[in-house]
C-alpha cells in the first residue's frame, strides 16, 4: 500500500496537461515500469527498499528517433516494443539496455496488438476484420557486453551492482548474467590456492631433488604424486564439510600455528648448528624426515593453546574480534578454505614437473662449483636452480591452470557461492 501512495503522488506531481507522460506501462515483475515522455525518450521507474523506506527511482533512460505512443510488453520477459504514432516499432530490452532493432510499419498505435507468449510473434488486428501476425527473432536480449562486464542496475536494487543469477523459480525473476562474480572469483580461489601451493611445492621438490636420501626420495616423490589422484569431490568434501569447522572452533589456534611453526623451526635450525659435526654428516640428508615430529608437536601445541590466545588476544571470540575491530566478516566456508582445499589438488602437479626439472640439472655442473669452494647452498641458488628454472615455471604455469580450471573444490569448499 505504501509503495502504491508513492507511486501515485509521483504520477500526481508529473503528469500535468503539457508535460504529463503520453503512456505508462507496467513491466513484467514487481517493480517496474516503463513511461514514455513527450519528447523521444523512454524512461524506467523502480520502486525499491532503501534505510528510510520505500522510493521511486529512475534507473534507465532510452532515446528514440520518433515518440512514443504505445508500449507491447513481453508477457514472460522484460522486453518492450516501443510503438510510434506512424507505427514504427522499436525492440527494447531494460536489463542489458539494448536497443535490439528498429523497423518501420503501418500499425495503427490504437488497434490491438500484443506479443505472442514465446515473443516470437506479433500479432495485430485492425478496422477491416483482419489479424496480421509478424515474426520476431529476439532470442536473447538480455546478453549484452555492459550486461556482461558492467554493473546493471536491476529492479528493487538501490544501485547498480554486478550479480550472477542465471534462474530462478520465480516467474516473475530477472536474469542476471554478469561475468564479473565468476571472473573475479574464479581468479581469487586461484591466487589463493596458488598462494598456498607453489611455496611447498617449490621448496619441497627442490628438498627432495637436491637435500634427501635417495633412499629417501624414492618413497617421497612417488607417494606425493599420487595425490594427483585423489577426486577433486574428494576434496571438496574434506575442505568444505570437514576442515571448515575444525578452522572455524578453532581459528585462534590455526592463526598461532602460522606464527609458532616458523619460529620453532628457526630455532631447531640454531639448535641444530651445535650437535656433532659426525652426527650432522650423518644426518643431513634425513633431516626433512627428522624434523616432522617437530611439526607435528607444533601444531598440537598451538591448538591446545588456541583457547587461551584467543582469550588474550581476540577477548574470547575469535570471528566476532574480527568483526569488531577489523570489519571483516568470518565466513565458515571462505578463501583460506579453498586455498587449503585446493592447494593439495595443485601441490602434486607443481612438485613432480619442479623436482624432475632440478633432479635433471646434470651432476657434473653441481660437483664442479663445489669443487671450486662453493658451498652447497651456494651451489642450488646460483647454478641448479637457475638451470632447472624453465621447468619450474612450467610446473607452476600447469598448476596454475589446474587451480583455474577446478570447479568442484570451489563449489564445495565456497558453499556453492
Amino acid at each position: 500500500q505504501q509503495s502504491k501512495l508513492l507511486l501515485e503522488q509521483r504520477m500526481t506531481t508529473t503528469s500535468g496537461p503539457t508535460s504529463g507522460p503520453t503512456t505508462i506501462h507496467p513491466l513484467l515483475g514487481r517493480y517496474s515500469f516503463v513511461v514514455a515522455q513527450p519528447g523521444q525518450t523512454l524512461d524506467q521507474w523502480t520502486v525499491l527498499t532503501a534505510a528510510d523506506g520505500l522510493h521511486l527511482a529512475k534507473i534507465r533512460s532510452f532515446d528514440l528517433e520518433h515518440p512514443t505512443a504505445n508500449i507491447l510488453i513481453e508477457p514472460r520477459r522484460k522486453g518492450f516494443i516501443a510503438q510510434s504514432r506512424a507505427g514504427d516499432l522499436t525492440l527494447l530490452y531494460p536489463s542489458s539496455e539494448r536497443q535490439i532493432a528498429s523497423r518501420q510499419s503501418t500499425l495503427d498505435p490504437s488497434a490491438p496488438t500484443v506479443i505472442a507468449p514465446r515473443a516470437n510473434l506479433l500479432i495485430s488486428a485492425n478496422q477491416a476484420d483482419q489479424i496480421t501476425v509478424f515474426a520476431l527473432q529476439n532470442e536473447h536480449p538480455e546478453i549484452s557486453l555492459s550486461g556482461l562486464w558492467a554493473q546493471v542496475w536491476y529492479e528493487g536494487y538501490d544501485r547498480p551492482i554486478y550479480s550472477w543469477q542465471s534462474s530462478s523459480a520465480d516467474n516473475y525473476f530477472e536474469p542476471k548474467f554478469s561475468l564479473m562474480p565468476l571472473a573475479f572469483g574464479t581468479l581469487k580461489a586461484a591466487f589463493y590456492a596458488l598462494l598456498f601451493a607453489i611455496p611447498i611445492a617449490v621448496m619441497g621438490a627442490t628438498y627432495t631433488a637436491y637435500f634427501m636420501h635417495p633412499k629417501l626420495r624414492t618413497w617421497i616423490k612417488p607417494g606425493i604424486e599420487l595425490m594427483a589422484a585423489l577426486p577433486t569431490v574428494i576434496l571438496g568434501f574434506i575442505g568444505g564439510l570437514w576442515l571448515a569447522p575444525i578452522i572455524e572452533s578453532n581459528l585462534a589456534g590455526v592463526i598461532s600455528i602460522m606464527l609458532l611453526l616458523p619460529l620453532a623451526l628457526l630455532l631447531l635450525a640454531l639448535m641444530w648448528r651445535l650437535l656433532p659435526e659426525q652426527f650432522l654428516t650423518n644426518s643431513q640428508a634425513w633431516y626433512g624426515l627428522l624434523v616432522c615430529p617437530l611439526i607435528v608437536l607444533t601444531g598440537y601445541a598451538a591448538l591446545s593453546l588456541g583457547p587461551e590466545i584467543e582469550l588474550a588476544f581476540f577477548a574470547g571470540n575469535t570471528p566476532l574480534w574480527f568483526k569488531e575491530s577489523l570489519g571483516l566478516d568470518y565466513d565458515q566456508r571462505n578463501a583460506l578454505i579453498v586455498g587449503l582445499a585446493m592447494g593439495l589438488a595443485v601441490i602434486p602437479t607443481i612438485f613432480s614437473i619442479a623436482e624432475d626439472a632440478i633432479h635433471g640439472v646434470p651432476v657434473s655442473i653441481v660437483h664442479g662449483s663445489l669443487a671450486l669452494g662453493a658451498t652447497r647452498w651456494q651451489a642450488l641458488t646460483s647454478i641448479v636452480l637457475l638451470t632447472a628454472s624453465p621447468g619450474i615455471f612450467s610446473g607452476i604455469i600447469i598448476g596454475m591452470g589446474r587451480a583455474i580450471g577446478e570447479t568442484m573444490i570451489v563449489l564445495m569448499a565456497t558453499g556453492n557461492t
